[in-house]
């Protein structure tokens, strides 16, 4: 009888571990790519009633007079905002104090210096088309070469920002591809798009419009402008919608680089749970302290990750709430570059935002958003691209073909450990890790980003 029971166990155990091993092996499996409309219309009316203008055209950002009096105005009024509470510093959000600090500087510096401002914002070529029904703004950078040196290899680039960011974030990054330098035989002809929605590309009239649809936008700018094969970079939404152009589009991607990559298939947010609560099995050790525990993971997304909730649930009440409200878009913006920047910035008073930015750099980005009106349509990716027929299209299960290369800078909200990424860039060629910086690298760290993607294209062997 007591064979009888072990053969039992055993074949019992067995019938586990093969249901297991096949279980796993459908996770790891590779999705398909989905066949999304590459003609899709985002724009008003419908495509039937209008003829797309593929013409490209050049585009003036200058602000009109009566929006920077208009603003003036605004900020002259009277800051009600409530003291904040004794020995707190930004752990309650944006501190009254330092935002009295921002509003007094804005009004009396920046805006007295706006047309310097403005002159400085304009320093790159700006441009437009029309793109599947929407007007999409771009900046392109072209390289420039030495005079009596051999010329460096031109690749394209389209580079991507997120949010709350904006191409601003850029403007410091852009110069250093486009110059030739020692460090790399190539130099880039830049594409810095902005995401539609955000600044002053035309948000989409119809829902549905996701990072997978974004991600077809962007792919059909490039080919607008005649680039049939580039490489890709970007952080925050810029990293999501540039793996989506990626996956979708393998013909056209020369290379994946990224400082914020993720991976959110079923088989690596398993990864990713187990890597937090067995980290050794995961993670080099001497790279441990830059992936959290459960508890921190759980924490993090706690504390950090509200707002992400509340604007793909509701973008439009918030939104509203930030509509010819310049302190508030102020506050709501600027508190992602202190805690996003460093989350012990949070125990400050200041929230240390000067300690990486100017005044200047920060609210030309708040500037940014305020002039076009474009909050609201920013927040709405969260929702589009969060609802189940995103999902449904399973992009994040379709491996990334071409090379790609990842980053992580320490003070970034979470990490994604190598062994969570494999499955989706199966040619993880680059995985480095910085002991400096956080989730805007461009803007913050320049230097440090460019170094690492030109290490990046040099291993891809392009």
């Amino acid at each position: 009888m007591a064979n009888i029971w072990v053969r039992f166990l055993v074949g019992g155990l067995a019938m586990l571990a093969a249901i297991g091993y096949k279980n796993y092996r459908d996770l790891q499996a590779p999705g398909k790519r989905p066949d999304l409309d590459n003609k899709a219309f985002w724009g008003p009316k419908s495509r039937e009633s209008v003829k797309e203008a593929t013409v490209i055209l050049p585009f003036d950002i200058s602000v009109k007079p009566e929006i920077i009096e208009d603003l003036k105005n605004q900020l002259s009024r009277p800051l009600k905002a409530q003291e904040p509470l004794e020995g707190v510093g930004f752990e309650y959000g944006f501190n009254s104090k330092e935002l009295a600090k921002v509003v007094k500087y804005w009004k009396d510096t920046y805006l007295a210096n706006w047309d310097k401002r403005e002159q400085y914002l304009k320093k790159f070529d700006h441009f437009r088309t029309e793109i599947q029904g929407l007007q999409i703004h771009f900046i392109h950078a072209k390289p420039t070469q030495v005079k009596g040196q051999a010329p460096k290899k031109v690749i394209p680039l389209l580079l991507m920002h997120g949010w709350p960011g904006t191409v601003r974030e850029f403007y410091d990054f852009i110069p250093l591809l486009t110059t030739p330098s020692d460090k790399s035989d190539y130099v880039f002809e830049v594409i810095a798009p902005s995401l539609p929605g955000y600044g002053w590309s035309q948000g989409s009239s119809k829902t549905g419009f996701g990072v997978a649809q974004v991600a077809v936008v962007m792919r059909n700018l490039m080919l607008r402008l005649g680039f049939e094969k580039f490489l890709v970079q970007g952080g925050d939404w810029g990293s999501i919608i540039g793996s989506n152009v990626a996956s979708l589009f393998p013909e056209n991607v020369l290379g994946y680089h990224s400082n914020m990559c993720t991976n959110n298939s079923p088989l690596a947010s398993i990864k990713l749970v187990l890597a937090s609560v067995f980290p050794s099995w995961f993670v080099d050790p001497q790279y441990s302290d830059f992936y959290k525990g459960l508890g921190d993971l759980f924490g993090t997304i706690l504390e950090e990750m509200g707002y992400a909730h509340i604007q793909a649930s509701k973008p439009d009440t918030i939104g509203n709430a930030l509509i010819d409200n310049p302190v508030g878009l102020a506050s709501y913006i600027l508190e992602k570059f202190s805690t996003w920047t460093n989350t012990e910035y949070r125990k400050l008073p200041d929230g240390g935002l000067t300690k990486r930015f100017t005044y200047d750099q920060l609210l030309d980005n708040v500037m940014i958003y305020y002039v076009t009106n474009s909050i609201t349509t920013s927040m709405r990716l969260y929702s589009e691209s969060m609802y189940s027929k995103q999902f449904a299209l399973n992009v994040d299960s379709v491996p990334i073909q071409a090379k790609a290369g990842c980053t992580h800078f320490i003070n970034e909200i979470t990490h994604v450990p190598e062994a969570a990424l494999t499955n989706k860039f199966p040619n993880l060629v680059h995985n480095t890790h910085h002991r400096d910086g956080g989730h805007f690298p461009a803007f913050e760290l320049p230097e440090l980003l460019y170094e690492d993607f030109v290490a990046f294209v040099k291993k891809a062997n392009l």
